[in-house]
């Protein structure tokens, strides 16, 4: 009151510059009577901020525990997690609407559509890598301890998260792939089958006998650690290569990586001691080189010019090298010159 009557003595003069510090005092007094009297509603609206807090908190819970129980924790970590910020952001929106009355929902969330452009330009890559993430957990095309090759990487799959899949290669490296990469390539599931089929070829020398070097190889893939018996072991001739007779030898082992190795060092190490054993020849490659004068006397004639070594033909002989071709003009040359000399000493004498 005090306040104010002064303020009635004392009024603003037009054109005059004056300071009245008690209008700071009761503008103070405004806010805090306004505060005040806003008490109840803010005590209500964090009351109901909590309860949609622990109400959001139970609900992830809940779809964690329906996940866990058919063997998707991952998913439920990822759903859970987004349903659970849905619910505590309608609770927020509540304690808004009971501390400030004049504030509607329909008005907040148009603002919040209009600015939902910017937003989604702003975290693009992180909303497309988390939908991504989302949708390889509910099509499951592959599973956490899968073994899969992506984008040239190659590892165990160790957790798939909302921006990114963590694979741990076989020297223990850590990588770490974008969702979007996964869902929008192509990816090898080296264990998505209980079963994967190997093979390795074999060289035999064109002189050996390939009934027989089939034979050996199949003795000896018989009994080795790792193959599956309830499989056939294919042994085919394959490739009559430059050097050698190709045999691919095709079995069949456990997808693990650890297991398709150790198997594969194993059929190497007992085909090759059997071959040895039964004296088949497993050759080199073998390179002939022919190295001849190609510049003969018809070099630049394509009509006449050799092209590597040039056939006989009947009743005539083969183009001479160039080098040949000059000694021989050379010798004529010498014969004429000695000829010609010859003739002036006989007319002088």
């Amino acid at each position: 009151m005090f306040f104010q009557q002064d303020s009635l003595k004392n009024p603003d003069v037009p054109g005059e510059v004056d300071f009245n510090p008690t209008l700071i005092f009761s503008k103070l007094d405004a806010w805090l009577d306004g505060f005040v009297r806003l008490l109840p509603n803010i005590a209500v609206a964090i009351v109901v901020a909590v309860i949609f807090w622990f109400l959001a908190k139970f609900v992830q819970r809940l779809i964690l525990k329906g996940t866990r129980s058919n063997g998707r924790e991952n998913l439920g970590e990822v759903l859970g997690g987004f349903v659970k910020w849905i619910v505590a952001f309608i609770g927020i929106m509540l304690a808004l609407t009971i501390v400030v009355p004049t504030l509607k929902p329909g008005d907040l969330i148009a603002g919040l559509g209009v600015s939902s452009v910017a937003i989604g330009f702003a975290f693009k890559d992180i909303l497309q890598n988390w939908l991504a993430g989302v949708l390889i957990l509910l099509r499951q095309p592959f599973e956490i301890g899968d073994q899969i090759i992506v984008e040239g990487f190659e590892g165990t799959v160790e957790r798939i998260e909302t921006r990114a899949t963590i694979i741990r290669q076989y020297d223990n490296q850590r990588i770490v792939v974008p969702n979007s990469e996964i869902y929008t390539n192509a990816v090898k599931v080296k264990t998505a089958n209980d079963l994967i089929r190997s093979q390795y070829d074999v060289g035999i020398g064109y002189g050996d006998d390939i009934g027989e070097a089939v034979e050996v190889a199949r003795k000896a893939m018989q009994g080795i650690e790792g193959i599956d018996t309830s499989k056939d072991v294919d042994i085919l001739p394959w490739d009559l290569a430059a050097s050698w007779v190709t045999i691919r030898i095709r079995w069949w082992t456990n997808s693990e990586r650890a297991n398709v190795v150790h198997t594969h060092a194993r059929v190497i190490k007992k085909v090759k001691e059997a071959m040895d054993e039964a004296r088949i020849d497993m050759p080199y490659e073998t390179q002939v080189n022919l190295i001849h004068d190609q510049t003969d006397e018809f070099d630049g004639d394509r009509e006449k010019q050799r092209e590597g070594w040039a056939k006989t033909q009947k009743g005539k002989e083969d183009p001479k090298p160039l080098w040949k071709v000059r000694e021989e003009r050379a010798d004529e040359r010498k014969e004429k010159d000695k000829s010609k000399q010859n003739g002036r000493e006989k007319e002088e004498a």
